[in-house]
């Protein structure tokens, strides 16, 4: 049995170094600094058993992937062409799909999130799939905010969900909003 080999780089963004996990089929980790090493191992331990991590800076994905956030970081990136690899129920991957639909520079409710899907009494779940989305950033998720208006879980911490979402909104003032 040929065992799965998964590719770790790390990427020194604005908001800390990312750890960018990529598999033979996608993308399927970009962790944000506050998440520990070990957490990142097991998590990818438990979507891939048996998996082999290596480091491979000539990784063509891992550095597409870079690519892309320097023209994120630089406000000439708005969304994201990259393949995939996430591991998810049916539930939490209509989430992620969900998520890809908040505009640049906007932010939406966890409730209406919930009823973008179709689950409108499923917000409480649809915080939880939001929680558990592997790639942040490139499914933006920091574009989801409290019912009040309040910044309200992240896994990269509320200083970096603060941080992206003004980043977006200065980069759409400047640019017109296109």
């Amino acid at each position: 049995m040929t065992r799965l080999h998964l590719t770790i780089n790390h990427y020194n963004s604005p908001v800390g170094i990312l750890t960018i996990v990529t598999s033979p089929a996608g993308l399927c980790r970009l962790a944000f600094a506050a998440e520990p090493a070990a957490v990142t191992s097991t998590y990818l331990t438990k979507v891939f058993p048996g998996v082999a991590i290596t480091t491979d800076e000539q990784d063509s994905l891992a550095r597409e992937t870079m690519v892309q956030l320097d023209e994120y970081f630089a406000g000439r990136r708005r969304t994201f062409n990259l393949p995939l690899d996430l591991h998810g129920t049916p539930f939490q991957r209509s989430v992620w799909a969900a998520l890809l639909e908040i505009p640049y520079g906007t932010t939406c409710s966890y409730s209406d999130l919930a009823r973008a899907i179709g689950r409108p009494r499923a917000t409480r779940a649809t915080g939880q799939a939001i929680g558990s989305n592997p790639v942040g950033i490139i499914i933006p998720c920091h574009r989801v905010i409290g019912k009040n208006g309040r910044l309200v879980g992240f896994g990269g911490g509320l200083a970096v969900k603060e941080w992206l979402l003004g980043f977006e909104h200065r980069v759409n003032q400047t640019s017109g909003g296109k």
